[in-house]
């Protein structure tokens, strides 16, 4: 994604006073921001490469932020948005052999790649709760506000995620022969 040069400017054109808030109120966030986004794409580069496109679709959207109080959890949607756009792009490409064993290997034990790929094959709607508690402590409450859905319906999406994912790993060992 390119910006000509007369976006560029507009985008650019802030007070300072902004730019230098903005930043500030990022950076807080940023631990938290790192950790949604390795629990979603499992390698440390490309966590780190989804928070810059997080903060810079989140600059240039800005001024659609109607309560600053909202201000953590537009950017962790914004952030999950682009984690999974990059799921979505990695599903369409070929992994040469040294990206797939580059981080992976280094890492991961295996019960960890093992959850990883069970957590894969948790639907959706699901996985995103139980990575969101589970890997980054948030509580369900939060999960609600961040997902604009009621809390009951993270509940049930955490309890029914919990119970696709007991099966999966029961139904694991009975491939692996145990």
């Amino acid at each position: 994604m390119t910006m000509s040069g007369a976006e560029m400017k507009r985008v650019t054109a802030a007070v300072p006073f902004e730019e230098t808030d903005f930043v500030k109120a990022v950076m807080e966030h940023s631990d938290q921001l790192y950790s949604i986004a390795y629990s979603y794409l499992g390698n440390r580069n490309d966590a780190l490469e989804a928070l810059q496109e997080t903060t810079c679709r989140a600059w240039m959207k800005r001024r659609t932020l109607k309560d600053s109080g909202a201000f953590k959890s537009w950017l962790i949607r914004i952030l999950i948005y682009v984690c999974i756009d990059e799921q979505r792009r990695r599903k369409k490409a070929v992994p040469t052999a040294a990206e797939h064993m580059q981080e992976a290997v280094i890492h991961n034990s295996t019960e960890s790649m093992e959850m990883q790929w069970a957590l894969s094959q948790v639907k959706v709607k699901y996985r995103h709760v139980l990575l969101l508690k589970y890997y980054n402590d948030m509580t369900l409450a939060e999960i609600a506000v961040l997902l604009k859905k009621p809390e009951g319906t993270v509940k049930t999406w955490q309890h029914k995620g919990l119970k696709q994912l007991r099966t999966i790993m029961k139904n694991r060992g009975e491939w692996d022969g145990q």
